[in-house]
């Protein structure tokens, strides 16, 4: 994965003919999905989409006056770390005029955070006149967007980053505290039978796998391209929930001495935990809530059977 910052005028040029590709591609299926429903939002988001192919092919033209007609580097969102991964249309569920107004507003932010950024590192008065335009046309359809949404829509921009910031570091920590650390503690309990030594794994594996996690979360995104704000703030969240998720299902063997007792309401705290992580990815993620729970538990009993094999060998 490459950083924004050892892009050349080449690639950077590259990607933001992907990004304007992509975006078209997006208030499409948008214009699509709402025209049942909502056809004047439809045909809001059908203009958008023309305006960002027209982007588009104004990005080509410059690319082929510089480059020649010389093939376009491949690089698209998910190869440069700090961009937003967007889940497909028939993925979003349920998919309404309120959900597809909080994904537009976020990725006018995003593509005109990243179209300023851009014109200030590049050194060619042509690239860098045409980012300033597009970056002035991305906030023209952010107002657009904005007055798209209805007054009782929930979905702000704040509270999308929000999400970002804190929901989703947090729901990544919950996720791996209370999967990644039911092996150790369930093999430790079934290995040693004794409360005390099983709390001292779950507490080592807990603590280990949050400085970890908090330390990947920090270091994989600085915020300058998403706006998802200041990386220690959501490396600390993301630590301190990796740590909570763990202690969950450890507290029992600290509180009940007897290992047979203790076991038993040790999987019960798995099981409200691996229902909460499901609740948080299905309100805030807007994943299907069948598809939530499923993953969730899936994993969890892969990682709960793999604990009690070494357990008991």
């Amino acid at each position: 994965m490459r950083t924004f910052e050892s892009l050349n005028s080449r690639e950077i040029l590259a990607l933001a003919i992907s990004l304007e590709e992509e975006d078209a591609k997006i208030y499409r299926n948008f214009a699509d999905a709402l025209q049942p429903t909502h056809p004047k939002k439809a045909s809001d988001y059908g203009k958008l989409g023309r305006e960002e192919s027209n982007h588009h092919r104004h990005l080509l033209e410059l690319y082929q006056t510089l480059f020649g007609f010389t093939a376009i580097p491949s690089i698209r969102r998910r190869d440069i770390r700090g961009f937003i991964s967007r889940n497909p249309i028939w993925l979003i569920h349920p998919f309404d005029a309120e959900t597809a107004a909080r994904e537009a507003e976020i990725i006018e932010v995003e593509t005109k955070h990243f179209y300023e950024l851009a014109a200030r590192r590049s050194n060619d008065i042509a690239i860098q006149q045409l980012l300033e335009d597009l970056a002035e046309a991305e906030r023209s359809h952010e107002n657009s967007v904005k007055r798209l949404r209805r007054a009782e829509e929930r979905g702000t921009s704040n509270t999308r980053l929000f999400i970002l910031q804190v929901v989703q570091p947090g729901l990544v920590g919950l996720m791996d505290g209370s999967v990644s650390t039911l092996a150790p503690v369930f093999a430790a309990a079934l290995a040693t039978r004794r409360s005390w030594e099983t709390f001292l794994v779950g507490l080592a594996s807990s603590v280990g796998a949050g400085i970890s996690m908090g330390f990947a979360e920090a270091l994989s995104d600085d915020g300058s391209l998403t706006d998802r704000g200041r990386p220690w703030a959501r490396g600390s969240v993301c630590g301190l929930m990796t740590i909570l998720g763990g202690i969950g299902h450890t507290l029992p063997y600290l509180i009940i001495r007897e290992i047979t007792i203790a076991t038993p309401v040790a999987i019960s705290v798995v099981a409200v935990e691996l229902f909460t992580i499901a609740w948080v990815r299905h309100r805030y993620m807007a994943i299907p809530w069948t598809s939530a729970l499923f993953q969730v538990v899936a994993g969890g009993l892969l990682v709960f059977c793999a604990g009690m094999l070494i357990g008991n060998a």
